[in-house]
């Protein structure tokens, strides 16, 4: 098999089981060097220290940090400690997660934050305590964890729908960002059987829908020739891709009869003839003026 990382070093978030243990493992099979966060916990990160000890074992190189990514100190540790081991900072995966699922009438807002805190400046932290260093090394890969209930809604998921859908958000501007330094930035959407998922999907399901069905699409999104502002979907041994539309819609030049005609004419500016994707927010902008009389 060609090692299409060799010798690359890469970060894995949330990495002691699950999607991350995929992750770290389909990393180093391409011959990635990677090193392996996840919370301390009652176990004292016994899943991480296993997940290396397989990458071990199977001839590769691992690390451990045992870290939370909602505390910025912590992924600043992560990020050094990678950097005094192998000399430099290739691909960062924020994967950690976790569910507080409920209706949003009975949701605690407590609830809600955390898992903001979780996904959203967890993915935060950890970027910040790499950017510097892929800047400087004018390389870098960074994949972001949506999800199509960011993507597209799912009943009892406010705060993670949320969560996921602004990852998509900070995926496109740091791609923007990062682009003349060489800095790549994606979002994988993963549909698979974890310990978040447990109880929600049948059994039949879930053993389809194993972790390492997912983690190849990863590797795509992370090699020299990646992509940038990507949205790659997979499970099942499946991948699609996600974009966010805008389409050429209407022009109303009467401000005082635009709400009214509005109504009767949503399904003209929905019509899906030649919409685009936009390569920044300022194509709305763009297009809008370009519908102006004269």
């Amino acid at each position: 098999m060609k090692k299409l990382l060799q010798d690359r070093v890469a970060i894995v978030t949330g990495a002691g089981g699950g999607l991350g243990r995929a992750h770290a493992l389909e990393l180093a099979r391409h011959g990635a060097r990677v090193l392996i966060n996840d919370l301390a916990g009652a176990s004292d990160g016994q899943g991480a220290r296993a997940v290396a000890d397989e990458i071990r074992a199977a001839g590769g190189e691992a690390l451990v940090h045992l870290g939370d990514v909602t505390r910025p100190e912590d992924m600043q540790a992560m990020a050094d400690q990678t950097l005094a081991a192998w000399g430099r900072i290739d691909i960062l995966i924020n994967n950690a997660g976790i569910l507080r699922d409920k209706t949003f009438a009975k949701m605690a807002l407590e609830d809600f934050r955390l898992v903001l805190d979780v996904h959203v400046m967890g993915a935060v932290n950890a970027t910040k305590a790499v950017w510097a260093t892929m800047q400087e090394q004018e390389y870098g890969r960074i994949v972001m964890t949506t999800s199509s209930s960011g993507l597209y809604g799912n009943f009892g998921q406010a705060n993670y729908g949320a969560a996921k859908m602004a990852l998509v958000g900070f995926m496109q501007t740091l791609a923007l960002e990062g682009a003349k330094r060489n800095i790549r930035v994606n979002c994988l959407a993963p549909t698979a059987a974890t310990g978040m998922t447990e109880g929600i999907l049948p059994a039949e399901a879930l053993k389809q829908l194993a972790p390492e069905k997912v983690s190849p699409g990863l590797i795509p999104l992370v090699v020299d020739d990646a992509p940038s502002r990507m949205i790659l979907l997979a499970g099942a041994g499946s991948f699609e891709a996600a974009h966010v539309t805008m389409t050429r819609g209407i022009h109303i030049a009467d401000t005082a009869a635009a709400g009214e005609q509005l109504c009767t004419r949503l399904d003209e500016l929905t019509q899906r003839d030649g919409e685009i994707v936009p390569a920044a927010g300022w194509a709305q902008v763009q297009l809008e003026v370009s519908k102006l009389p004269g």
